[in-house]
């Protein structure tokens, strides 16, 4: 029987103390361009969070437009930085409205999310 809960010791130590490596793991950010956005989004989010709403659709129009521009390829910087300014505006929403806040965190995360490389490949197709 002590040997049981010697065992069992054990291996709920080996666990709690393997557990923290192993979640530190999975929340590694894969997007190599992660601390290139962050800095993005500290640099601008001040900026887009004070659109109206006019100034922001004026930006997401002029986003779509030029990301579907057969003739033009935006920058990696360019890019970015729409993505961005679109993500900090979708978190002022949340502030704002305090009904859409979870609606607009997601919209957020979406946009953050976004990669430059698949611009690219859909620029290629």
């Amino acid at each position: 029987m002590i040997k049981k809960v010697e065992n069992l010791l054990w291996v709920t130590l080996l666990f709690l103390c393997l557990s923290p490596t192993l979640a530190a793991q999975e929340s590694t950010p894969t997007d190599p361009d992660s601390a290139f956005k962050e800095t993005l989004y500290k640099k601008y989010k001040k900026e887009a969070q004070a659109f109206d709403k006019k100034e922001f659709d004026a930006l997401f129009f002029e986003f779509f437009q030029k990301q579907k521009d057969p003739n033009s390829t935006l920058t990696k910087e360019e890019y970015y930085t729409y993505t961005v300014k679109i993500a900090a505006y979708s978190e002022k929403l949340g502030l704002l409205y305090k009904d859409q806040k979870e609606e607009a965190q997601r919209t957020k995360k979406e946009w953050l999310a976004k990669s430059y490389d698949d611009y690219l490949r859909s620029k290629t197709h």
